[in-house]
């Protein structure tokens, strides 16, 4: 959520920078100022009107040890109490206003987002590894998974519905050991500590991380309880601190999670129908990190490295891209995004997401951190990234360790969770 000052300190400032988003982003703006304006005037005025009935109650309180009559100022008292009622409630409703207003207008992006309306227009940062030597036409994951006995897409939707995957047997297997492969090096090596949160979160959890209200239609919700499916683990990790003042010397604040995350995916049918690569149901570990705000940028250059450093060890050609202003997440003031080579599309797909959402996330969930010297206590900046999405990393493994007769030949770091294996063969 964004700081109701800095709107009406640096209005045109904000303007600018959410257009950069696309035309008519910051519309909300000047409807939020003029509620904003007529709240602040029902709160002065109530005020005033306290202030005189201080007054009054004093001379009324004088007039009566003097034994004089006070009914006439008792009567303004009175009108006074009802007129201070009017206000603070028209105040309070006006202020339920503002807020609803700042929980749909999305984050600023930073100065250093590239310029652009949509995804054509990200801009490469840099690749790294190289493509895989296939001299034969390359099968795709569904192709070879369904072939290897690794994947069951058609009695997963017996059981669920399109958009819904059974992996089986070694296919079981290798996404167990993906998502422990990955747990380890974040939590051993790159200093991030697990936790493994609920999967079902109550609205203001959402609310604090930015999926409430905007983009309710995106998330699986209970008929019974209020309750959602989380749509990523960024959703209960970022929560876990809610409410809360964090220390100083604690930060950074480093998680690692292991969820199941749903999205519905609503108005995204036709795209990625054929396979894994946009289900219902998918696994993901994410990295989530609470931060000082003058290292959030350092901060978030770090969080790429340790998503990108799952892709090293498995030796996975892929490139990072910096989304521009255009393509930004709701909540994101900067996001860099790992896209994962796949052959038998002869393109790069989204593995991972890493973003840095300055304290747009820690304004609306109210986290904070206390400075040792006991001064007042500022907002954290949050940051999070997936570490990696476990099942398109599945199809990255299938398709680039994919051997002329159909085989898979397992990335070695990998091997030791699959009690050795080194290549699945039907």
């Amino acid at each position: 959520m964004l700081d109701i000052k800095l709107i009406r300190e640096q209005g045109e400032r904000v303007h600018t920078q959410l257009n950069r988003r696309g035309p008519g982003t910051s519309k909300a703006l000047d409807q939020l100022v003029e509620i904003d304006a007529r709240r602040r005037d029902a709160l002065n005025k109530s005020q005033t009107l306290k202030n005189k009935k201080k007054t009054l109650s004093a001379e009324v309180g004088k007039l009566k040890k003097q034994g004089q009559n006070a009914d006439a100022l008792m009567a303004e008292v009175k009108q006074i109490n009802a007129e201070t009622d009017e206000c603070d409630g028209k105040a309070g409703d006006l202020e339920a206003q503002v807020r609803s207003t700042l929980l749909n207008i999305p984050n600023i992006p930073s100065d250093s987002t590239p310029e652009g309306t949509d995804e054509s227009q990200n801009r490469e940062v840099r690749k790294w590894g190289e493509k895989p030597a296939i001299d034969f036409t390359p099968k795709n994951h569904l192709e070879l998974g369904e072939s290897l006995g690794l994947l069951d897409l058609k009695r997963a939707a017996k059981i669920s519905g399109s958009r819904f995957a059974v992996f089986k047997g070694q296919g079981a297997a290798l996404l167990r050991a993906l998502v422990q492969f990955m747990l380890n090096t974040q939590t051993r090596e790159n200093g991030y500590e697990e936790l493994y949160p609920p999967v079902l979160v109550n609205e203001d959890s959402l609310i604090g991380t930015g999926q409430l209200p905007k983009f309710e239609e995106d998330l699986f919700k209970l008929r019974d309880d209020k309750l959602y499916l989380i749509p990523t683990a960024e959703v209960p990790v970022t929560n876990y601190h809610r409410d809360e003042i964090l220390p100083e010397e604690s930060l950074p604040v480093k998680y690692a999670a292991y969820t199941l995350c749903f999205r519905r995916e609503a108005g995204s049918y036709g795209k990625d129908t054929q396979g894994i690569i946009r289900q219902h149901q998918f696994d993901k570990v994410e990295l989530v990190k609470f931060v000082k705000p003058e290292h959030s940028y350092d901060e978030l250059e770090k969080l790429v490295t340790d998503a990108e450093s799952i892709l090293q060890k498995l030796k996975l050609h892929y490139r990072v891209v910096s989304l521009c202003a255009g393509d930004l997440g709701f909540s994101a003031a900067k996001t860099y995004d790992l896209e994962v080579w796949l052959p038998s599309q002869n393109t790069y797909r989204e593995i991972s997401s890493c973003s840095n959402f300055t304290d747009y996330q820690a304004r609306r969930a109210m986290i904070r951190y206390k400075s040792k010297d006991g001064g007042k206590s500022e907002l954290v900046h949050t940051l999070n990234g997936s570490g990696l999405a476990a099942g398109r990393l599945f199809v990255a493994v299938l398709e680039n360790f994919q051997q002329a007769d159909g085989s898979i030949r397992i990335p070695e770091p990998l091997q030791p969770y699959l009690g050795g294996l080194e290549v699945i063969s039907s």
